[in-house]
């Protein structure tokens, strides 16, 4: 697990969620609208939560960018997600409220089996959220 990682789950007693991640190609490309995409990362349930809870996702870009506009692999604070029942019905509505599109709607296999629709969208001020759906 990364430096980040340690400091949230040291400092503030976050519980790290195995497996760590590694994840690059098309989909997550098509995805965050970074082209040649690359990251590894982990997540962090938040404490005070069960098994199920939120978690934070604390991921490094192969390349980051470094320049506007909001750009999924910017150092620093990259993006919060949100859990919802249609991304494509969620990313219309933040459309429709004044947010904008980052990448595409896209659907992949974790390496636990899984599998997630999400996309990227951005608020009205620009900073990047994330909407997923797991089945």
């Amino acid at each position: 697990m990364a430096s980040s990682g340690r400091f949230y789950t040291e400092q503030f007693g976050c519980a790290f969620v195995p497996p760590e991640r590694d994840y690059s190609g098309t989909d997550l490309a098509a995805g965050t609208g970074v082209e040649g995409a690359a990251l590894k990362g982990a997540h962090l349930r938040l404490p005070g939560h069960r098994s199920d809870g939120p978690t934070l996702e604390i991921y490094q870009y192969a390349q980051n960018e470094s320049r506007l506009p909001p750009a999924a692999n910017r150092r620093g604070f990259g993006h919060i997600a949100f859990a919802v029942d249609d991304v494509a019905k969620s990313r219309e509505g933040v459309l429709k409220a004044g947010g904008g599109s980052v990448g595409e709607v896209v659907k992949l296999q974790t390496s636990d089996g899984r599998s997630v629709t999400w996309c990227y969208v951005s608020d009205p001020e620009g900073n990047l959220v994330e909407l997923q759906a797991w089945r």
